[in-house]
């Protein structure tokens, strides 16, 4: 495949309403996506970094930056014969997997729609259908995120995840459990507390959760290992895991009994896999992450989440819960089992609303082999 045009393009789309995390408020997402022509054949993936370096050191304007300099003059004109080997020539950019990611991602889209496949398919996956669970943000009381949990579980979600925050969490987490049993039920920190925070910590541990999300520092391991041996509760890691090798390290260290894989956050769907697999030989279940993705982004994550491993519901929800129209259509559905089908058409599986794109884009730049053109809208 010969990589023949890449168009990147920054998109401005409002939730439908705000999400708080332990690092922010969030409503207006500046997102930046990537179209690949190989071959003559069209992909897109979607960079899923956030406006601020809070998630990790990316943002929307680095990721515009690393992708003009340096990843799209290094792979226009290559050709390879498949996503996996875009790697190589990018071995030289440190870090930035989630710039990286999105022109990786088109790729194997592409890929795949030249070889008549689903993504899902070329990508390994089986699943017909995928289960899904949500990410509810930090709510002002107790009661209000019972009626909202309320609301999503009448939609059929499988698992509910709660953020949480120091002052926003046992109480929160205790009128959950106490509404609602039976449910699958976990909490996200994003690296809100530190491991002086282990006897606050181990209250959690009452309330039978599936597991803590990054509670400790973005980037430390070994305090999670020594937090995990003091809970019950499973902690699953999420900014700490990068790629394989810190997969490997988390799980021979203790630190973890789960990990979420986010494709942006790991590199890729080559790296994804990669995971995935350390992962599996472990017997380490993993799940698809989410990071209030465009319907392109989502649809990236359904195709990875059909991967044998993937064992528990992701933070692969519905279009509307965030967006009044996405750029996708069909916008992605959940059934009132709560799972999504996984598209059999190739690529993809969903067609991109260009003219709503376009509408919606207010930067944009082109490479073409052997040279390149800057458009500003």
């Amino acid at each position: 495949m010969k990589i023949e045009l890449i168009t990147l393009r920054e998109v401005h789309m409002r939730l439908k309403a705000p999400f708080e995390t332990s690092f922010g408020v969030t409503q207006e997402r500046r997102i930046l996506l990537v179209e690949l022509i190989a071959d003559g054949v069209g992909g897109w993936g979607e960079v899923t970094s956030m406006e601020s370096p809070s998630f990790n050191s990316e943002t929307t304007d680095t990721a515009w930056h690393i992708i003009s300099d340096y990843v799209a003059p290094a792979v226009i004109g290559k050709s390879v014969t498949s996503a996996t080997e875009l790697a190589t020539p990018l071995v030289g950019i440190r870090g930035h997997e989630m710039a990286k990611a999105g022109v990786e991602n088109a790729l194997w889209d592409a890929e795949a729609q030249l070889k008549g496949v689903p993504l899902a398919t070329l990508l390994g996956g089986s699943r017909e259908e995928v289960p899904c669970g949500v990410s509810l943000g930090i709510r002002e009381t107790p009661e209000s995120l019972v009626k909202k949990m309320e609301e999503e579980l009448n939609a059929g979600y499988q698992r509910i995840k709660l953020k949480i925050k120091p002052g926003k969490d046992l109480d929160f987490v205790a009128l959950a459990r106490t509404e609602f049993p039976d449910t699958l039920l976990s909490v996200d920190a994003n690296s809100a507390y530190d491991l002086s925070d282990a006897d606050h910590l181990k209250k959690l541990d009452e309330f039978r959760l599936l597991m803590i999300e990054q509670p400790l520092q973005w980037d430390e391991i070994h305090a999670h290992a020594k937090l995990q041996k003091i809970l019950d509760t499973p902690i699953c890691l999420d900014e700490c895991i990068t790629n394989a090798r810190h997969a490997k390290a988390a799980i021979e260290t203790g630190a973890c009994r789960i990990i979420n894989i986010k494709l942006g956050r790991v590199g890729g769907h080559a790296s994804a896999r990669q995971v995935h697999d350390v992962c599996r030989q472990h017997g380490v279940p993993v799940w698809c992450g989410g990071m209030l993705e465009s319907g392109i982004g989502r649809a990236h994550n359904i195709a990875m989440s059909t991967l044998p491993n993937v064992t528990l519901p992701g933070d692969v929800s519905a279009s509307q819960r965030y967006w009044e129209e996405d750029i996708i259509e069909p916008e992605v559905e959940v059934s009132p089992r709560g799972t999504i089908a996984v598209p059999r058409t190739q690529g993809l599986g969903f067609t991109v609303k260009r003219t709503y794109v376009e509408r919606l884009t207010r930067r944009s730049r082109s490479w073409k082999a052997k040279h390149s053109v800057a458009v500003q809208v």
